[in-house]
């Protein structure tokens, strides 16, 4: 069974291949809908069921609904009811939340593929524009989780709330102290982001007395992590594996697969 994953983000689309439990020809693209739509239609020629669609981003759901129509590909959104149909039984993973409709469909994901990969109990944290968390504790309960301002936040804020600082550049060293402006906000931002991280992931271990296993994805992941002495795995193609995970179990997928 093969499906094309779509993860829309705010800042960029990630698309990919679903296959035998693995995800390969992953791009991502910045270019909007238009260059990640292109990537999805040199995929969907490769022969696959369905597209497993996920998103943050609710304005651009019809245009890749319109998509999937024009490749005859059945649309199978991440949402909470998927979930719900889905995990269980697959994974033993199971929610408890208040309002479930709520949750993100990329935190749904996160929370599925780092259970299949790495088991529970474990934290999976997501570095895009938004910074999340969420706590799967050793019963394979989804307890709740964490949004934080994402790094891409905390630089534009400085910029677009002062008269004199810079918009400052992401990536690149971290220096020993600031000696310039632009050093100034790199010091607060990476080493003040990290602290954020690192009082966050304590402070659930602390909560549930539990020693979670730390899973990381997205794209500012590895350098913010980079020698910071937290215990993260980076996976990469997490939220899609999750999206292909969970969308090759429903039902519509499955009958799709028994036709072809």
């Amino acid at each position: 069974m093969k499906l094309v994953v779509v993860d829309v983000g705010n800042t960029s689309t990630a698309v990919g291949k679903w296959s035998g439990g693995r995800v390969t020809c992953v791009a991502h693209c910045d270019d909007g809908f238009a260059g990640a739509s292109a990537k999805v239609r040199a995929l969907a020629s490769a022969g696959a069921c369905a597209m497993a669609y996920l998103s943050v981003v609710p304005k651009a759901d019809a245009a890749w609904r319109r998509l999937a129509r024009t490749l005859g590909l059945p649309f199978v959104p991440i949402t909470h009811e998927l979930f719900s149909q889905v995990a269980p039984p697959l994974l033993g993973l199971r929610l408890d939340y208040p309002r479930p409709e709520t949750i993100g469909a990329d935190r749904l994901a996160d929370a599925a593929a780092a259970v299949d990969r790495y088991g529970a109990p474990v934290v999976v944290c997501d570095f895009g524009t938004a910074f999340t968390a969420a706590a799967v504790t050793m019963d394979r309960v989804w307890r709740g989780g964490v949004i934080a301002p994402g790094f891409p936040l905390m630089r534009d804020y400085l910029y677009e709330r002062t008269a004199k600082l810079p918009r400052m550049k992401l990536g690149g060293k971290c220096p020993r102290i600031g000696r310039s402006t632009e050093e100034a906000m790199r010091f607060g931002a990476y080493v003040g982001y990290r602290g954020m991280v690192r009082e966050i992931v304590g402070t659930l271990a602390a909560n549930f007395s539990t020693d979670f296993r730390l899973v990381a994805t997205g794209g500012f992941a590895k350098w913010v992590l980079k020698d910071s002495g937290m215990p993260f795995t980076i996976d990469a193609t997490l939220t899609l594996h999750g999206a292909g995970l969970l969308a090759s179990r429903s039902a519509e997928v499955l009958k799709c697969a028994k036709t072809r």
